[in-house]
């Protein structure tokens, strides 16, 4: 059985058990976050479409870690001028393990 969540502005594919990196919620580490924003369910032989969510599912998870991604370089580059600048960026996020996909 799988779902299709959104959060975060993005949607994500979870099955139960599965570990995934997501926006940053304000959850402390062992809490538990539920995501009620669900797009599909599929339990192998039947698929539900939401318009655009299903009332009542609710995927459940618990928050394993708080961090920041590795860094990301940036470099803007003037040709004329041979002006350099470089950014570098580390995005947060939340890790977080599946447990339940319920209705």
């Amino acid at each position: 059985m799988f779902a299709v969540i959104e959060t975060g502005g993005k949607q994500y594919v979870v099955e139960s058990g599965a570990k995934l990196k997501i926006e940053k919620l304000p959850i402390d580490v062992g809490g538990v976050v539920s995501f009620d924003k669900v797009l599909l369910i599929s339990d192998g032989e039947s698929v539900t479409v939401g318009k655009p969510y299903i009332a009542g599912m609710v995927v459940e998870a618990d928050v394993l870690q708080q961090g920041r991604a590795r860094k990301i370089q940036m470099m803007r580059y003037h040709s004329k001028t041979r002006r350099r600048r470089r950014k570098g960026h580390r995005q947060p996020f939340t890790e977080v393990a599946i447990k339940t996909i319920k209705k």
